[in-house]
């Protein structure tokens, strides 16, 4: 397996599904760097929670995705691969993947794709309360534009969210342990436990 695909709407806490297995000894972590990353308090306290590379249009990575379906593969895993240098499976987390998940199953039969998944105003909310487009990492301004638009976007990624959820009848995972067991990845170690329902998300691995 080289990738795991990631896909949720913004605010859906998606980033935090990604960084508690982030730390499994499978992943390659060279995407990671200082200025790849993100704190916040949303939570209570300061804690890192964007950290690796992004890929939506506007951002390091991925500024064309918003064509998704115009890439063919082997374009798409230069533009995968752009951010990594080490070794292990590569976690490819994008927020437009929301929309273009069946092309992402055509073109990686065999890739897992993990959907996360919130209510829109839960997203909106949860965004803001991070920051909004005062966020320093990832970039949400070019593509996103104002407080409106990033709504409409919302709404949209989690509508293709849902219809994937019904549609591919995947694996429902409840907490990071058992996402690192579906994924076949060794789980990080205990520090990085989470579990969805606490985090008011739903996860699954298709």
């Amino acid at each position: 397996m080289k990738y795991i695909f990631v896909a949720g709407a913004p605010g859906s806490k998606w980033s935090s599904v990604v960084k508690n297995i982030y730390y499994s000894p499978n992943v390659d972590q060279s995407d990671y760097s200082d200025s790849r990353t993100y704190y916040h308090d949303a939570s209570g306290k300061n804690e890192l929670m964007h950290l690796g590379a992004y890929y939506d249009p506007g951002m390091e990575f991925g500024k064309l995705f918003h064509r998704l379906p115009m890439y063919d593969k082997e374009t798409l895993e230069r533009d995968f691969d752009e951010a990594f240098t080490g070794e292990g499976v590569r976690i490819i987390k994008s927020h437009v993947f929301s929309n273009h998940i069946d092309h992402l199953r055509e073109l990686f039969p065999e890739t897992p794709i993990v959907i996360v998944h919130r209510n829109d105003d839960a997203c909106l909310g949860w965004w803001v309360k991070c920051g909004h487009f005062n966020i320093t990492y990832p970039d949400y301004a070019e593509y996103f534009k104002d407080l409106n638009n990033m709504a409409r976007i919302i709404r949209s990624q989690n509508k293709d969210i849902l219809a994937a959820w019904w549609k591919y009848n995947g694996q429902v995972v409840v907490d990071n342990f058992q996402l690192a067991q579906a994924l076949n990845i060794s789980a990080p170690t205990k520090e990085y436990a989470q579990d969805y329902a606490v985090s008011d998300i739903r996860v699954m691995v298709i």
